[in-house]
């Protein structure tokens, strides 16, 4: 085997391997060899198979595994040989000359293919003495803790019937059944009974609940609405559908009540027991949304000490995914660019400078982890892997064997704890001030903070996130209180 290098341009590293014919004819012959002793062939004894009638019969697929086999071989060899590290797997090019393909595998003549390489960078570590960072850290104020508490007993609050007469108002909760039509026929899931439907909450279809303001206990009324281009089931999505919806009874809330009863609803002893365990879980958010703060601090730091060249196959590769991200959420939103004040090119250079720094950071800390021997545990791992598989509650016993059997999954779960230990490692190291800041400080600017394996787009779309979060928190802390 002849390798030489005829490549190296930037990161980017070329070489030829040459296997000749005598080489590749020794080894297809070592191969039935080995093979002659395994074969049961009728009409000849265990072990007795002529090699060169096995040749006839199985020549081509030993020579396909000897070809495979010295591919590894070359790959080693250059990796080993060269000192490299590698920022993907090699790509083989093999002759498209059919006849040399074929004179190779009958071992009759030499075979040369390209094995193209990406390199990682070599990176240097930057001085990280000089740098100081503010951490904002902010206490719980009694009113964010009083307020989790109307969101939560509103959320399990009780509704009384109003009456017949009694027109339903926003606030109030119906108790309906429908049959739902499309093109005059009737659809899967398109039919309820007893389904309960508050005013207001936007827990239907856009146009649902509207059409339903204002109708009495035992009122018959056609909903016309629209099923959303993004509607999970496909099949329904972006389609015009007809809801004949009888209202069985309106209903008003009862009194907002905060007290012990409520808190037992949630597990818990007593309304102190409770506000404790709502005043710890709003800490703990405080507590992460101050890591993601300074975390950001210190990438900043370190983005700012690191000028190399970056991998291109890496970059295109995050930008890509970057970019999905950003058309979706702009499709989800209904947004153009120009409503975003910019133009899609102006976009594109802009999220792949995000994507530079990601991928940037990501090997800083990655070099950094290396160099400070810093490791996982497989508890941690498993333990990680546990919080993951509690997030599809059914199906448990799926998503675990599925990170099991995928290393490249299970990686993904090590890479964010590889990173945070890093983040600590890094903080040991420079200047941390803790500043006490309100509540609204801590959360300020958060469309900014960006994480090094996180970009989060922009105006529209972080917008609809956050409302997204704000329903999801309140959720969290009553589950969390009643753990």
């Amino acid at each position: 085997m002849n390798v030489t290098e005829t490549l190296s341009q930037g990161l980017k590293r070329e070489f030829q391997v040459v296997l000749n014919a005598a080489d590749l004819k020794t080894r297809l012959d070592d191969g039935l060899q080995g093979l002659q002793g395994k074969a049961r062939i009728n009409g000849f004894r265990p072990g007795k198979v002529p090699v060169a009638h096995l040749r006839r019969l199985y020549g081509r697929s030993v020579m396909a595994d000897v070809l495979q086999n010295a591919v590894n071989e070359a790959n080693q060899k250059i990796v080993a040989d060269n000192g490299l590290k590698l920022a993907f797997e090699p790509q083989i090019r093999f002759p498209e000359n059919k006849d040399e393909i074929e004179a190779a595998m009958e071992a009759k003549g030499d075979l040369a293919f390209t094995v193209a390489l990406e390199v990682l960078p070599k990176i240097e570590l930057a001085d990280i003495s000089d740098v100081s960072l503010v951490k904002p850290v902010a206490e719980v104020p009694e009113s964010e803790v009083d307020a989790a508490l109307e969101r939560m007993a509103s959320q399990n609050r009780s509704f009384t019937s109003k009456g017949e007469k009694a027109k339903a108002e926003k606030g109030d909760r119906l108790m309906i059944s429908f049959v739902g039509t499309l093109e005059g026929q009737p659809f899967d899931g398109g039919t309820g009974e007893g389904i309960p439907l508050d005013l207001g909450a936007g827990q239907f279809i856009p146009g649902f609940e509207d059409q339903l303001e204002g109708a009495k206990t035992g009122e018959k009324r056609t909903v016309k609405v629209t099923f959303p281009e993004n509607y999970t089931a496909t099949h329904l999505a972006g389609k015009p559908a007809e809801f004949e919806v009888t209202v069985d009874d309106v209903q008003g809330p009862d009194a907002l009540k905060i007290d012990d009863e409520l808190a037992k609803g949630f597990g818990m002893e007593s309304l102190d027991a409770l506000k404790s365990a709502v005043r710890e879980q709003i800490g703990r958010d405080f507590d992460a949304q101050s890591r993601r703060k300074i975390k950001k601090s210190l990438l900043d730091a370190l983005d700012g000490k690191y000028t190399f060249e970056l991998p291109p196959t890496l970059v295109e590769q995050e930008f890509a995914a970057v970019w999905s991200q950003v058309e979706a959420d702009m499709k989800d939103a209904k947004k153009t660019f120009a409503d975003e004040n910019t133009t899609e090119d102006e976009a594109r250079a802009e999220y792949r400078r995000i994507a530079e720094r990601r991928v940037r950071l990501g090997l800083v800390l990655a070099e950094i982890g290396e160099q400070a021997k810093v490791q996982i545990s497989d508890d941690e791992v498993t333990q990680a892997l546990v919080e993951r598989v509690r997030q599809f509650p059914g199906q448990e016993k799926q998503v675990w064997e599925f990170y099991q059997k995928n290393p490249q999954a299970l990686a993904e779960i090590r890479a964010p704890i590889f990173e945070e230990k890093v983040v600590d490692h890094l903080l040991s190291q420079v200047k941390v001030e803790d500043q006490t800041v309100s509540r609204e400080a801590l959360y300020a600017d958060e469309d900014a903070t960006e994480e090094a394996g996180e970009a989060k787009p922009k105006k529209a779309a972080a917008k609809k996130a956050k409302k997204s979060e704000a329903k999801a928190d309140d959720a969290a802390k009553a589950d969390d209180a009643s753990a």
